[in-house]
């Protein structure tokens, strides 16, 4: 298997070999993204939604948009809160985010896993999973290495929430999501 850095990816990317492609890089290797379904759509604009409610200025809601973790790692997490103004957008994507949410259905494998130690190693403090299947919102912090981790790093704690129940940001503590506006 070849590996790539990110610099070479975005030489390709500029070079138009892989252009139209939907893919993350990941450990170095160009892994293909699966193609979204309504529901998973909805679910991440409806996230998205909420976060940009809750944050408010100063903070950018960015949905399917790039960040490069590592020179290993650059992924479109569906949905990531960074400091910033979407207006005054820097020329650089950001290397880590206060707040990154996966919306899970096809994936849902892989995110808790692969994707977990890749945002803990980024130090991404607040990990979100939305569990389509199951029905529950996945809350992962405390990112601490782990040498058994994929990337060095996993999350030191999971809480698992169901419609009913009301998530908090850690970056916006006075903020609710209301777990039962995540699911159709």
């Amino acid at each position: 298997m070849t590996r790539y850095t990110r610099q070479e990816l975005y030489r390709m990317m500029a070079a138009g070999v892989i252009d139209g492609i939907r893919f993350e890089l990941i450990g170095g290797l160009l892994l293909g993204k699966t193609r979204e379904g309504n529901i998973h759509a909805a679910t991440r604009d409806e996230v998205a939604d909420i976060l940009e409610a809750i944050f408010g200025s100063g903070y950018w809601v960015r949905s399917g948009a790039t960040l490069d973790l590592s020179d290993a790692c650059v992924v479109d997490p569906d949905v990531a809160v960074v400091v910033g103004d979407p207006d005054r957008p820097e020329k650089d994507n950001p290397s880590t985010a206060l707040l990154v949410v996966e919306v899970s259905d096809r994936t849902l494998a892989f995110d808790p896993t692969t994707k977990a130690s890749m945002y803990a190693a980024a130090g991404v403090p607040d990990y979100w999973i939305v569990n389509i299947p199951d029905r529950q919102l996945e809350i992962r912090r405390n990112p601490q290495p782990d040498s058994a981790a994929e990337f060095g790093h996993s999350y030191g704690s999971l809480t698992t929430l169901r419609p009913g129940d009301t998530a908090t940001p850690l970056a916006a503590p006075s903020g609710a999501v209301p777990v039962d506006r995540l699911f159709f």
